[in-house]
């Protein structure tokens, strides 16, 4: 029967282990993109959130300029599109990449019923969209 240290090791042992794979993992997930890459190598994350007269979404695009993000409603879904930019030259050596950068995407089924884009702002690195419900 294996002591409570052995299966105290066990389980640090297993906690590093998943945020080795973890961290693999983000690292294929948000690869350095391609400036002009045609298709999205990244996806914001949203919160949408509704109200009796309107769908709010906030979309997290740090380093984004609203002129950069492309904005349409499409048969109940919402597409944000565009490209974040390294804010620094890529010179000399990368030590941590974290923030997504390179062409972007994201679709979000709204709720049932038509909406229409009424406000669009950025404020402190997100995207927020104001959509007032039709009928």
């Amino acid at each position: 029967m294996p002591s409570r240290r052995d299966s105290g090791s066990w389980m640090w042992a297993e906690a590093v282990e998943l945020l080795d794979r973890a961290e693999r993992l983000h690292r294929q997930f948000f690869r350095p993109g391609r400036p002009n890459a045609a298709c999205a190598t990244w996806t914001p994350p949203v919160d949408v959130y509704e109200t009796a007269a309107e769908v709010l979404v906030v979309a997290a695009l740090p380093g984004v300029l609203a002129g950069q993000v492309e904005v349409a409603v499409e048969h109940g879904v919402l597409r944000l599109a565009g490209e974040r930019t390294l804010p620094c030259p890529r010179t000399g050596a990368i030590h941590r990449m974290e923030i997504p950068h390179g062409r972007f995407e994201r679709r979000v089924e709204l709720p049932a019923g038509a909406c229409e884009v009424t406000r669009t702002e950025l404020v402190a690195g997100c995207l927020v969209l104001a959509l007032r419900k039709l009928g």
